[in-house]
């Protein structure tokens, strides 16, 4: 078992949702946390947050701007060493979702922050870990990345199984070299993306659903497995939604 003390972790989607759970998580192990997120006021709410807020650092980023992924990972190096695990759960979906619905240009939208987003900060962190043959990447997918699913919708649907994709093959990529990659499919989860849907659930709806703890306690095991292991993918689902 590895102890995740010190461990620098960067959580991107960070600010809230399943990226959060995972960070305060890692945090209560004792790992360095940086979140990042697009808005600052989400951050600044983390950083508030009983337990574990004063200890996050943060940083705004666009993960749709390569240049400025880059420009993150280079201030956590600076700030607090190489990144040690990466967390990728930034992800957006959109209201209208359908061909007979939905303007193109949400499409590209969903597609750049969910896939490209993705790929943008892997390809950022991942000659260090080569490097070091050390390093884990946690890449929260969906459900709807191993399943088409009309309540997801069109982009989503095809951005989640673009980011699986990535994942799944870099994980093959790296592992020669002590890396690894493990894609986290989660089911209905209860996370401030809920509100973006045509219709968003009720409150009994979301308290049969999965909460981000549930997802953080499955990374925190993936983290703490010895080198010679490597988890691929975990699916994750609530009890009102089996997988098979």
């Amino acid at each position: 078992m590895q102890f995740l003390e010190n461990k620098v972790v960067l959580v991107v989607g960070g600010g809230s949702g399943i990226g959060l759970g995972i960070g305060k998580a890692l945090a209560l192990e004792g790992a360095e946390v940086v979140l990042s997120a697009r808005t600052e006021s989400s951050l600044e709410a983390a950083c508030a947050l009983p337990d574990v807020g004063h200890s996050f650092k943060i940083k705004t980023c666009d993960v749709v701007d390569r240049s400025k992924v880059q420009s993150l990972v280079d201030w956590v190096t600076e700030t607090l060493g190489q990144v040690d695990i990466l967390v990728y759960s930034a992800g957006m979906n959109v209201p209208k979702r359908t061909f007979a619905d939905m303007e193109p240009e949400a499409m590209d939208q969903v597609m750049d922050a969910n896939a490209t987003g993705a790929y943008n900060c892997m390809r950022a962190v991942l000659p260090s870990m080569r490097e070091r043959k050390s390093g884990l990447i946690i890449n929260v997918v969906s459900l709807a990345g191993l399943r088409a699913m009309q309540l997801a919708g069109l982009p989503y649907c095809a951005s989640k199984f673009a980011q699986s994709a990535i994942g799944t093959y870099a994980n093959l990529e790296v592992l020669p070299d002590g890396v690894s990659v493990t894609n986290i499919y989660p089911g209905e989860t209860e996370t401030p993306i809920l509100d973006k849907r045509p219709v968003p659930p009720s409150a009994e709806q979301r308290a049969r659903m999965l909460q981000p703890d549930d997802i953080a306690s499955m990374v925190v095991t993936v983290a703490k497995l010895p080198a010679r292991a490597t988890v691929p993918e975990i699916v994750i689902t609530p009890r009102h939604m089996p997988y098979a």
